[in-house]
């Protein structure tokens, strides 16, 4: 069973900056690919960045130049850096990873961006 404990969100103006994290704790299972994703209101659950094990990364083009994901896998522990946060980022965002035979979801964390 692998446990996913995130941080980091809350209220920012537009233009500001926001570090979400999720530590998983792994109890002997091999993290694959750690990531996050968002849901807006009324919108479907996408995709806004992802990390895999030997750090090749993926991005969402709405966000490319803006956030940076990055990975500390001794710690399990997967960031998300927002940058220059717009309204539209407004989202629950939720860190995902996977192992070997499942993947895991955190409870999700509450990014607002007001204008």
């Amino acid at each position: 069973q692998v446990q996913l404990v995130e941080s980091g969100g809350g209220l920012v103006q537009a233009g500001g900056s926001l570090r979400l994290s999720c530590a998983a704790s792994v109890n002997g299972f091999l993290i694959y690919v750690m990531g996050w994703y968002r849901q807006a209101p009324g919108k479907q659950r996408e995709l806004v960045a992802d990390i895999t094990r030997d750090g090749r990364t993926t991005y969402v083009d709405s966000v490319k130049g803006r956030f940076t994901i990055s990975r500390d896998t001794a710690k399990n522990t997967v960031y998300l850096q927002l940058n220059d946060l717009k309204s539209e980022d407004t989202a629950v965002y939720s860190c995902r990873v996977t192992t070997a035979a499942t993947e895991y979801w955190g409870q999700g964390t509450q990014v607002t961006v007001s204008s």
